[in-house]
């Protein structure tokens, strides 16, 4: 198994306790008022909730690991933006009147920050390629201190590492097209320097092509077409989440080898992806909520980060490429698709 760069202990730590033994957490209990004895719970996403139905599962997995079961001793609200941001608001402004023991979000910074701006009294639970620190959502991530904690997965900060591993696949390469969402800019903007930090050091070089809707996608996917790069790297964000089917299928089209920060993409045909498992993220932001309806101060519940990040490569897609590929790099990857 690769790993990323060492991120603190503490935090390690941290997230070891939640994920071990189905996410058994030793918090102390705070004097929380109790909450119905059926407590409703808002999620909001910003991908329709049909295309989350792996992710819904593994929050019902966390509820579950802390003895609540969907329709039986807890009701989920289930709010979408259907990828457009722009929702993002109402959903959470609804989820308020709704008034609600707790939101969990999907959807990186954008969604968390829409319910943050909505409420600074209930409890918002997280799953954010977006530093928490950095976008105010939390002073510290060790003891919270407002009313939000979560999972930080830290994608922008693994691009080093996935340039490197494309790289490595790709030894001849020298111009990638980085495609990201500027109107994400808490995930874009660290993605684009991080680039072409790493680019420079490994002798490429990056473009930024921005797409921030669908349309945009396609347009800049005709673009960077036309300027025949060697390879793509998809930048990390909601968005391109619940666009992988197409973002796949046009990076197929102009038979470009591209790197992915999910392992959905590789799975619907793509070539290789790095990163943590955001459906186990989800499972722990369910664990969280969990510990929330049994009364837990969000302060007493760190941010927590992944310890583990996978390779995932499509042999038939190195194939269909027409590529060739050192047998160590795939001896290295977590998981090979056949």
């Amino acid at each position: 198994m690769l790993s990323a760069d060492p991120v603190d202990p503490m935090r390690r730590r941290d997230f070891i306790r939640v994920v071990a033994g189905g996410a058994a957490v030793a918090l102390p209990v705070s004097a929380r008022s109790q909450q119905p004895a059926k407590p409703v719970v808002g999620y909001r996403s910003i991908q329709a909730i049909a295309a989350r139905g792996q992710y819904i599962d593994a929050l019902r997995r966390g509820l579950a690991s802390e003895g609540f079961v969907e329709g039986q001793n807890v009701t989920v609200e289930y709010r979408a933006a259907d990828s457009r941001p722009e929702q993002l608001p109402e959903l959470a402004a609804d989820l308020v009147r709704r008034q609600v023991a707790a939101i969990a979000t999907s959807g990186g910074p954008p969604a968390a920050l829409a319910a943050k701006r909505a409420t600074e009294t209930i409890p918002i639970v997280f799953a954010s390629g977006g530093d928490p620190v950095h976008l105010g959502f939390v002073s510290t991530f060790s003891r919270p201190d407002k009313n939000l904690t979560g999972v930080y997965f830290q994608l922008s900060e693994l691009v080093a590492k996935r340039l490197a591993l494309l790289h490595e696949l790709l030894p001849g390469a020298r111009r990638v097209a980085l495609l990201v969402n500027s109107t994400n800019a808490a995930e874009a903007e660290p993605t684009a320097q991080n680039a072409a930090a790493a680019g420079q050091a490994l002798g490429l070089e990056t473009k930024v092509f921005n797409a921030g809707t669908t349309n945009e996608i396609d347009v800049a996917f005709a673009t960077l077409g036309g300027q025949r790069p060697d390879a793509l790297f998809v930048g990390p964000g909601p968005m391109f989440a619940s666009e992988f089917m197409r973002i796949v299928s046009l990076a197929a089209r102009h038979a470009l080898p591209a790197s992915y920060f999910s392992r959905d993409f590789v799975e619907a045909g793509g070539l290789m992806s790095y990163g943590p498992s955001l459906e186990d993220n989800q499972r722990v932001v369910g664990v969280y909520v969990g510990h929330i309806l049994k009364g837990e101060n969000v302060s007493d519940l760190p941010v927590v980060q992944p310890t583990k990040y996978d390779l995932i490569v499509s042999l038939k897609t190195l194939k269909a490429l027409g590529l060739t590929v050192q047998p160590t790099l795939l001896a290295r990857a977590d998981e090979v698709i056949e």
